[in-house]
């Protein structure tokens, strides 16, 4: 009978921790676990005759990347409207399982989707698991919990019930039966939309009470499982860390500049809000998941999409806004988890699941060893398996990249899915040698316009 252990032999190795690289190394790893790392000259010696070998010289072997932000059942709209009106359940949950094959050909091993539609995320994550669809390791929520008044759509948000990954609750009564709901129906995560935008009003306002948001999070943890937050603003993420939330999403505008002059109020009443959000991180260590890599790509590369200048300017805001504080945090030890956002059209899936790891660099000033660490050991948090993924250690699940290059000198390389020469996921090789899974839209998924803009008189006529 042949072996099923893999060796990766004479690499450096990025092995997630946050030590520093290792040159000449080898890593033996079987379907259940990294069996060893170490010196090329021991590994070898020591692996099976028959061992599927891969030589990795000038190569870079690091952990899997874990994106802790991820909604794969959206089908990448363009607006709310597709989100919420051309989203068939049947065809969605047939195309998510198709798309989770790009987030491993991507890099990704491990996947956080964190809220989506018509309840897929956990069938999703079990058809992975029985083997019925490739994709890596995932945890799932189901809808995220929204208050009537707020979400990021607006008046599309109904009063009640469902639309796209919104689920209304609207009193504590409704919140405690949709969470033990949700959890009974495969819910790795409970998620709160902690803030929205209502229209007439800038940028998002908290829209749920502290009192709120306890009820859900302590009848979450009542039955083990964690709650996550989009929060952004300073309150909301003060509220929602005292409240009991495990993990926050955004945690935006916790900085005494942007953030203040956005909202229109730089009071003292105002920044002491900011402290206390701050203060309330350290406390209680809860660990962040920034999730830039929405705002960047259209604040970067909006002007090739076709976005508003006003909207690449307020997307940019965000981070700059955000940075100051959110690097005081990480100083204070408090962790950081990477997330792209993806399943919208700003973030196909597949595409910009490392950009993050640039994003901590750029902004958090964070060496690339800090943000891979944050990109791999520091998501197994959200996956709950913290200290069993992330990291190139012996007894630790097998999952591992080999890279073309150094990304310690060029995090960027790790976006580049030509760099990437293998992905190893559960101890198996993932084939990078198929063409990128493509597909045809159906004209039913889009928002089919009349026109991009009114064709007045005077436009026929200038």
């Amino acid at each position: 009978m042949s072996s099923s252990q893999i060796l990766i032999s004479n690499a450096t190795i990025i092995d997630g921790t946050g030590a520093a690289p290792r040159v000449n190394q080898s890593v033996l790893l079987s379907t259940e676990q990294i069996m060893a790392v170490g010196p090329t000259v021991d590994v070898d010696r020591s692996a099976p005759a028959d061992a599927v070998r891969i030589d990795a010289t000038g190569m870079t072997v690091m952990p899997g990347l874990i994106d802790t932000h991820t909604h794969i059942t959206l089908g990448e709209p363009q607006s709310n409207d597709e989100l919420f009106f051309h989203r068939d359940p049947a065809y969605s949950a047939i195309l998510a399982g198709w798309q989770a094959q790009k987030l491993l050909r991507a890099g990704v091993t491990s996947a956080f989707d964190i809220d989506g539609i018509h309840h897929i995320g956990p069938a999703m994550r079990d058809a992975i698991e029985s083997g019925l669809v490739e994709g890596p390791r995932m945890v799932a929520g189901q809808h995220a919990l929204l208050t009537a008044v707020g979400g990021t759509a607006g008046r599309m948000i109904p009063e009640s019930g469902t639309a796209a990954y919104a689920e209304v609750v609207r009193t504590p009564d409704e919140m405690v039966q949709t969470v033990r709901r949700q959890i009974k129906f495969g819910a790795d995560w409970i998620k709160i939309h902690a803030t929205g935008r209502i229209p007439g009003r800038p940028g998002e306002l908290q829209v749920w009470t502290l009192e709120e948001m306890k009820t859900v999070c302590d009848t979450a943890h009542d039955l083990g499982i964690p709650v996550t937050a989009h929060c952004r603003t300073a309150r909301s993420t003060r509220d929602a860390v005292r409240a009991g939330v495990d993990l926050v999403l955004h945690a935006s505008f916790l900085g005494e500049g942007t953030g203040a002059q956005m909202m229109g109020r730089e009071d003292p009443a105002t920044l002491r809000v900011f402290d206390e959000a701050m203060e309330a991180l350290l406390e209680r260590r809860v660990p962040i998941c920034p999730t830039w890599t929405f705002l960047a790509n259209l604040s970067d590369f909006g002007h090739k999409v076709g976005a508003s200048s006003a909207a690449m300017d307020l997307f940019r805001d965000e981070i700059t806004g955000t940075a100051a504080r959110l690097r005081e945090a990480y100083d204070a030890g408090i962790t950081f988890t990477t997330g792209s956002e993806t399943g919208f059209s700003i973030t196909p899936v597949g595409h910009w699941h490392a950009r993050e790891m640039e994003l901590f660099v750029k902004y958090l000033g964070m060496t690339a060893l800090e943000a891979i660490t944050c990109g791999t050991r520091n998501g197994a948090v959200a996956m709950k398996l913290d200290g069993r993924v992330g990291t190139l250690e012996a007894t630790m699940l097998p999952d591992v990249l080999v890279v073309d290059g150094d990304p310690l000198a060029e995090i960027r390389i790790l976006q580049d899915r030509a760099r990437i020469r293998e992905v190893i996921s559960r101890g198996r090789r993932v084939d990078l040698n198929r063409p990128w899974p493509e597909r045809r839209v159906l004209p039913d998924e889009k928002v089919n316009n009349y026109s991009t803009v009114p064709l007045t008189w005077d436009l026929v006529n200038p």
